[in-house]
């Protein structure tokens, strides 16, 4: 293999150049299977320039972790309208999600595939993400439901679980949506829009679902 050859760009360029490789590294082949060189060949620079920039292949799994964390969180952010009605925020909100997760399968493969199993503190990088989701659409939904039966009390009764829940199917989605050829990220989130809105819209209207009289609780 003949000597790398890099040209002169700003060293904020390069190292995005670096993570863009680093990122479909990670994500096709995983963790422990990518390495070091491969990353600096596919990046058109040589490794020390990588370990320079981003010290080790820890250091570097960190930052791709990160960056891809925070381009999923800014663009379901970026989605969602705080004007609109709450179904159709809902919807923006999920349509953004999948339509960043299907436009970016590498970075969410090293999201919710690679980092998740390989321990801290890989881990908790993806908890921090996951966790600013969750208190996005719980306040998402709260708002709206507060304004509709005024109760103060119901974000922490009731929404904070719904989107906890929510989150998390719509993480297994992206993943099942990534891997079905056919599947458009409008059908993922038209599929996660009827399955969670009839409850949550109950929920905004004051109607929530609650278990049968004489039921008693075990747990």
């Amino acid at each position: 293999m003949g000597a790398v050859k890099t040209k002169r760009m700003p060293r904020a360029v390069r190292e995005q150049q670096m993570l863009d490789a680093a990122v479909l590294t990670f994500g096709q082949r995983g963790y422990m299977a990518a390495s070091m060189d491969e990353i600096a060949e596919l990046a058109g620079v040589s490794k020390p320039l990588v370990y320079l920039y981003l010290n080790s292949k820890e250091d570097l799994f960190t930052a791709c972790i990160r960056r891809e964390g925070q381009a999923l969180t800014e663009a379901v952010r970026a989605g969602v309208d705080p004007r609109s009605p709450a179904d159709r925020q809902l919807w923006d909100g999920l349509r953004a999600f999948f339509s960043h997760t299907a436009q970016h399968p590498d970075g969410w493969s090293v999201l919710h595939l690679q980092a998740r199993t390989h321990g801290e503190p890989f881990a908790a990088e993806v908890a921090a993400m996951r966790a600013e989701l969750v208190a996005f659409v719980t306040e998402l939904i709260a708002v709206t439901a507060r304004e509709a039966h005024r109760d103060p009390d119901l974000a922490e009764r009731e929404v904070a679980g719904l989107a906890e829940a929510l989150v998390g199917a719509a993480e297994s989605l992206a993943a099942w949506s990534n891997a079905t050829p056919g599947v458009s990220a409008r059908q993922t989130a038209a599929t996660l829009m009827n399955f969670a809105w009839a409850g949550l819209g109950n929920l905004v209207e004051g109607r929530p679902w609650s278990p049968p009289a004489g039921t008693e609780d075990r747990s």
